[in-house]
């Protein structure tokens, strides 16, 4: 057979048997990254056995996203301590780092470690948590973070409000958490108003 005959023939061949030449690139990089803000079960952090269960804000997308851990409340204690140690296990919670697999779904925090929190002082309402770090002093997406966690907690007053101030005799002001501010915590800050006698 001649070569220039059997040039077809050998295309032919190669295609029936699923061959293609190709000139293009076939390195296509490496895999995509996890899908940003979602996590399995399985890469949730394990709250601590014993503890309360809980969640806090995290931050993802630009966004405010629950996660869920615990805080240990020790048995019998009375409700006016309950608040304070709650708000204390959620700050703490706020400034870990978060785990690995919510690292790897984008999840952040804004809020710094060694912060504190305390109940009431002199004549303020009852239900007063006193930061260590004044609430001006914090980003915006830090004060967003501790707001909505505090909001959806035991730390909240019956209307999911939270009575906030810095170390006294720091003005006190009563903050809410909103959908505005879930959904933009770096630019929409949560609505507060100054308690009276504060």
């Amino acid at each position: 057979m001649r070569p220039w005959l059997a040039l077809p023939l050998l295309a032919a061949l190669l295609t029936g048997c699923g061959i293609r030449s190709t000139q293009v690139p076939t390195d296509f990089g490496p895999a995509p990254s996890r899908v940003p803000c979602a996590l399995s079960g399985q890469d949730t952090a394990t709250p601590s056995s014993g503890g309360v269960p809980v969640q806090v804000f995290l931050i993802c997308s630009a966004q405010l996203v629950t996660v869920d851990r615990s805080v240990r409340i020790p048995d019998g204690t009375a409700e006016a301590a309950r608040r304070v140690l709650v708000a204390q296990g959620l700050l703490d919670e706020l400034a870990e780092t978060p785990s690995t697999p919510e690292q790897q779904a984008r999840y952040t925090t804004d809020v710094r470690g060694g912060m504190t929190v305390g109940g009431p002082r002199g004549r303020d309402p009852e239900d007063t948590l006193r930061l260590s770090t004044s609430p001006a002093d914090l980003t915006p997406t830090a004060l967003a973070q501790i707001v909505c966690t505090f909001s959806d907690s035991a730390a909240a007053r019956d209307d999911g409000t939270v009575v906030l101030g810095g170390p006294a005799p720091d003005p006190l002001r009563t903050y809410t958490c909103t959908p505005e501010v879930r959904s933009s915590p770096g630019t929409e800050a949560p609505g507060s108003k100054a308690v009276e006698g504060s």
